[in-house]
């Protein structure tokens, strides 16, 4: 008898992934894919969505001839911030225009000049300005602007996840989770979209706003599948914190961005959060998710690599250190900030940087204790005003043991845990269209849920 199962596409900037579920969200199945980018017509590198198109017709349509599973449903989790435009035949009319794409800095002077000033826009849509489309209203303004005759042809634009639904179901629609993060597009007061969106007829390009647990029942090749209607990975990876625990937590994902998520906030950004570069996400239910970002991985990265150089170690040697109280103590003593960050600034960091030590143990747990000490003001940026004793740490970070012992010594009042949820935003989709309720245990068995305690002092 074949294995009920949902299929879920998780598609990442680099890797594309393919998994199936059973009823209790084991992966029975995966597949990996990437693609070489290519331009957009201004030479920017970008997603080969043609590719990517025939990828998820190709894997999918081979697991619904599989004599070992039975796809019952499907849903799909991709990056934010990526729009498709499509013509009144529902062709693509655009190439998936890249969120790190910069436009002529004169469109968004135009926007914000036409439509308020930078924090009453950012207050209340969650949205910071960004130098390039990484809001994706704004792309549609810049289409609007700077190249009308393909604005005219625009029957529907769906953001990516939506997108991918609408290959499989032919059913243009938009959703919450993709809407509310970081596109200005959202009023987080009124709960509905900007002045702006009506104001320049955006809102008639945009596609009926549905929960992001709806699906569309439907026959595909020949059998009846539930199809899902997408989600935006950040607000997926959330969802199964937040289905399962019952009380207060603060969610940390680490990576390249370590992202902070407070899940438990019913009121927009004040003007200071706006001023701390405090953004929304968005959960399924249209409620905010007050975050804040680091470009923490991006940092460690380029830090490690020059330490590195300098004392003459392998690139990978720090991998091996784990955490040293007698190193952390003597820092301490004389601690002065000695790292000048490449990927932001800060009020604390030094014009350039300055090596103190003779050991590269020593200069790394300098490292991590000022990285960790950013970490710890980003957490606290998104929860010093509530009464939360849980934080979760999920990403790469976890494996750093220097990372994991600072932070819980810092946050001595939280209760930390850290979780791998390899499958991240991929188990997220396959939640968001199930009927199955989570309980509290559902972290311990399908997460590796791993409590650690404050080293002591002394």
């Amino acid at each position: 008898m074949k294995k009920k199962v949902t299929a879920v596409f998780d598609i990442g900037k680099t890797n594309k992934k393919f998994f199936l579920f059973d009823k209790e969200f084991k992966e029975v199945h995966k597949e990996y894919a990437s693609f070489d980018e290519i331009e957009d017509e201004d030479g920017h590198p970008t997603e080969d969505l043609r590719a990517l198109q025939n990828w998820l017709k190709d894997v999918f349509h081979k697991i619904l001839k599989s004599d070992e599973f039975s796809v019952k449903a499907i849903n799909f989790s991709t990056y934010g911030a990526s729009f498709v435009h499509l013509d009144e035949d529902g062709e693509v009319l655009t190439p998936l225009y890249n969120y790190t794409k910069e436009i002529d800095s004169k469109i968004a002077d135009q926007f914000y000049a036409t439509y308020g000033d930078d924090l009453e826009l950012t207050r209340t849509s969650g949205s910071t300005r960004s130098p390039g489309l990484l809001n994706s209203g704004l792309q549609l303004y810049w289409i609007k602007h700077s190249k009308p005759e393909v604005f005219k042809k625009i029957k529907y634009s769906l953001h990516l996840p939506q997108y991918l639904s609408y290959i499989f179901s032919g059913v243009p629609l938009s959703e919450y989770t993709s809407i509310g993060c970081h596109t200005t597009l959202w009023n987080y007061e009124t709960r509905d979209y900007q002045d702006w969106v009506y104001k320049e007829k955006i809102n008639t390009i945009l596609p009926p706003i549905v929960s992001t647990e709806t699906s569309v029942n439907m026959n595909y090749n020949g059998k009846r599948i539930k199809i899902g209607v997408g989600i935006h990975d950040s607000s997926s990876a959330l969802l199964p914190y937040v289905r399962s625990v019952k009380k207060p937590f603060v969610l940390v994902s680490t990576g390249t961005w370590s992202i902070a998520l407070n899940p438990f906030v019913d009121t927009p950004l004040t003007n200071d959060d706006v001023k701390a570069d405090c953004i929304n996400y968005m959960r399924i239910n249209g409620k905010p998710v007050k975050s804040s970002r680091l470009f923490l991985g991006k940092e460690y990265q380029i830090q490690v690599e020059k330490l590195s150089q300098h004392f003459g170690k392998d690139k990978d040697y720090h991998k091996t250190v784990v955490f040293n109280y007698d190193a952390y103590s003597e820092i301490l003593q004389d601690f002065v900030h000695t790292f000048k960050w490449e990927s932001f600034e800060h009020k604390d960091m030094p014009k350039v940087t300055k090596y103190l030590y003779d050991s590269f143990e020593h200069a790394y747990h300098h490292l991590m204790i000022e990285l960790v000490m950013l970490q710890v003001e980003n957490i606290k940026r998104i929860s010093d005003t509530q009464n939360i004793h849980r934080l979760y740490v999920d990403g790469g970070f976890t494996d750093n043991d220097v990372y994991i012992k600072l932070l819980s010594h810092y946050l001595r009042g939280m209760k930390l845990r850290t979780t791998k949820a390899a499958l991240g935003s991929a188990l997220g989709a396959a939640i968001a269209i199930s009927d199955t309720k989570l309980n509290s245990k559902f972290l311990r068995k399908n997460y590796a849920l791993k409590k650690h305690v404050p080293f002591i002092v002394g």
